[in-house]
């Protein structure tokens, strides 16, 4: 059994809103959760929810202006340090700079755009070990190229001094996977990490972080839409929609017994072997982010609309089984 001393990360309510010129966006509107050490967190949702919003939170990267935390805790527990309040620190100061990439690691949805393309992948790397692990050049090389090995970059020596342009879409994640683990965070975080790869690099590259994440001992936050995914590597799972957390339980209870008419949603449009029939998709659409429904945000696409009040006012998130939470059980009322 997991005891308090295992969590590494506690979100507590957590609001990052986004200020912009058409209103106010509650992109992240109260979500939260925990992930112990060594665990797999899965976060899931359509395009839009706020997964993506929530991790730059946690990393303090939301770009300002439009985005601001308004509201809500974010606290590390570092092992044998005093717990820090992520969201109270400076953004831009030195002690969230000491944790991010050195504690806490993140890897992008597209390396491309996240690696600097006038630099090499060697340098990159480089210049992350140097400046939390305070070694010198020739030292940081070494690490930098058994970080290339580790990831199975083929022929590392050479790939070391090549730029991101010179490297497939696969080699170019598995440089940016070296990165985020070459001061061995105790936390990392993974954004849609194989969107833009095909079927059999996807495979190599979750397998892949699944082998360092064992080898490290470190907690991932793995966020995607692919629920297949999630089923692969997750070991409990955060359904997100509209910037709140709707249902969160253990992956298997989760897809065996899922509670929240969303989450049944997305779970029904997926294809299936041995399912015949045409896919049920969820009707209607994500409503406006500038104008949120008053009470349930899925109320209006809802094939079932248990919550008795949910025009007016949201249903709370409910422990409607052992471990298992939802904002709607979908199968009776609760006044």
């Amino acid at each position: 059994m997991n005891q308090p001393g295992d969590i590494l990360l506690e979100v507590q309510d957590l609001r990052t809103h986004l200020f912009t010129d058409a209103g106010v966006v509650r992109a992240v509107d109260g979500v939260s959760f925990s992930i112990r050490r060594n665990e797999t967190l899965g976060i899931v949702g359509e395009s839009g929810c706020g997964k993506s919003l929530t991790a730059y939170s946690i990393m303090r990267l939301v770009p300002q202006p439009p985005g601001r935390i308004v509201g809500g805790r974010i606290l590390y527990h570092p092992a044998g340090r005093e717990v820090v309040d992520l969201a109270q620190l400076d953004a831009r100061g030195e002690q969230i700079r000491a944790i991010r990439g050195n504690d806490m690691a993140m890897i992008f949805q597209e390396p491309m755009t996240s690696l600097s393309p006038v630099h090499t992948i060697g340098s990159q790397i480089d210049e992350a070990i140097r400046l939390h692990q305070k070694v010198g050049r020739r030292e940081a090389r070494e690490r930098t190229i058994q970080m290339l090995q580790k990831v199975r970059l083929p022929k590392p020596e050479r790939q070391y001094g090549a730029y991101p342009h010179e490297l497939s879409g696969g080699m170019r994640q598995r440089a940016m996977i070296a990165m985020a683990l070459s001061c061995h965070p105790s936390l990392l975080i993974a954004d849609e990490p194989t969107t833009a790869l095909d079927v059999t690099v996807q495979a190599e590259i979750l397998e892949l972080i699944r082998g360092l994440q064992q080898e490290n001992g470190m907690a991932f936050v793995l966020i995607t839409h692919d629920l297949g995914v999630i089923a692969r590597m997750a070991d409990r799972v955060a359904v997100m929609y509209c910037g709140k957390v709707v249902e969160q339980a253990d992956v298997r209870s989760l897809f065996r017994d899922p509670r929240h008419p969303y989450t049944r949603g997305l779970l029904n449009s997926l294809p299936r072997l041995g399912r015949p029939g045409r896919l049920e998709p969820i009707r209607g659409s994500v409503p406006d982010p500038y104008a949120l429904p008053a009470g349930c945000a899925f109320g209006p696409r809802c094939p079932v609309r248990a919550w008795a009040g949910w025009e007016s006012r949201e249903a709370p998130l409910m422990e409607v089984a052992p471990g298992h939470w939802a904002r709607c059980c979908g199968t009776c009322r609760h006044e």
